[in-house]
């Protein structure tokens, strides 16, 4: 009897058993994972996509600190306004409905969509751009974009440079997560070697912030419903839950049983539309300049004061490296993962005369 009951699968093989049963045979299975960089031992209860989606949320310093990171908004007034945070959130339920629906992987989706922006900078799409030029300027072959720092974070960063040791396809996942202006249709192009799960977190990723974007612009005043283009209203609706709605289902509808995403021309043409014009009147447009002229000019003279001070590097970062390029890597992680205000009082610090107020 003892040995009977010594037989009996883990809860986790069970699991990995159910995913084989019921999964769509587009789906990535957890028991087929091609693994870690560093092998483990399976766990008893949890599948190997759920670990991944565990270490994020206990174990990543730098998901924590997306609650201090905006969205849009440059030091908000409004409490209601989305953070970096709240939009993760609100992609993974996006992509977990859709992976639902379609019978896709849900905890490989949920991973996904809760790591794709732990890279991401301070002070939002500004302070991505001008982190991007300010590294750039001191070393000429490298660039910055979120997805691939996302990937950096959980791989080399997190846990004094252990990273989190996740499985490929979460990382292949995260690391393909972001088409920016591109057009819909870019997103629902088959990558080789990127799961169907992966590119159900890059069309949520869209859906999600073209929706609370738009719903956190209506709510400061910054645009009405009169103002949006007529085919956004018409195809999409005039309400968030509408708009989220009809997009989901839209996808659901045009994927099922399918090996690919699709959509219809119909609300892939509106979805284009809202975001062009989003781009054009906010992200790019003058409502915001002020505050992008003020990021760019906290990133410009924080990163500029650590590659040339070696006091200031030392007080904030550690050991000055011998080489240029080392250098300007290490205060890019830096200034990456700090928050909104953790930056502004850096500068705060550094640049303003003592007892100045801050902002």
């Amino acid at each position: 009897m003892i040995g009977d009951r010594a037989k009996q699968p883990t809860i986790r093989e069970q699991l990995e058993q159910m995913e084989r049963e019921q999964l769509s045979p587009h789906a990535t299975l957890a028991a087929e994972s091609r693994g870690r960089v560093r092998a483990t031992e399976p766990d008893p209860v949890r599948t190997a996509f759920q670990r991944d989606r565990d270490r994020i949320i206990h174990l990543c310093r730098s998901f924590r600190r997306l609650a201090h990171k905006t969205q849009v908004f440059i030091a908000p007034t409004e409490d209601h306004l989305r953070t970096r945070l709240s939009h993760t959130l609100e992609v993974s339920q996006i992509a977990r409905t859709i992976s639902k629906a379609l019978r896709l992987n849900e905890d490989l989706t949920e991973a996904i969509s809760l790591g794709h922006d732990v890279g991401h900078t301070p002070f939002g799409h500004a302070g991505e751009w001008a982190l991007d030029e300010s590294y750039g300027r001191y070393d000429p072959e490298a660039s910055f974009h979120h997805a691939e720092h996302s990937v950096r974070v959980l791989t080399v960063i997190e846990r004094e440079g252990l990273g989190l040791n996740l499985t490929h396809e979460t990382l292949d996942g995260i690391a393909a997560h972001s088409k920016g202006d591109a057009d819909t249709g870019v997103s629902l192009q088959l990558n080789d070697g990127i799961s169907l799960e992966a590119m159900v977190v890059r069309l949520s990723d869209r859906i999600a912030y073209l929706n609370h974007d738009l719903d956190d612009c209506l709510r400061s005043g910054l645009l009405t419903l009169e103002c949006l283009p007529g085919e956004t209203v018409r195809v999409l609706g005039t309400r968030h839950s509408d708009r989220v709605g009809t997009m989901v289902e839209d996808v659901i509808a045009h994927s099922q049983g399918s090996p690919c995403l699709a959509m219809s021309e119909r609300v892939t043409r509106a979805m284009d539309t809202l975001k062009d014009f989003l781009f054009e009147r906010i992200y790019l447009g003058p409502p915001l300049m002020p505050a992008r002229e003020q990021v760019f000019g906290i990133i410009e003279r924080l990163f500029e004061l650590y590659m040339e001070d070696d006091t200031a590097y030392e007080d904030d970062i550690g050991s000055v490296p011998g080489f240029k390029a080392m250098r300007a890597r290490a205060v890019c992680d830096y200034v990456a993962g700090m928050t909104d205000r953790f930056a502004r009082d850096r500068y705060v610090r550094h640049f303003l005369p003592s007892g100045y107020p801050q902002f």
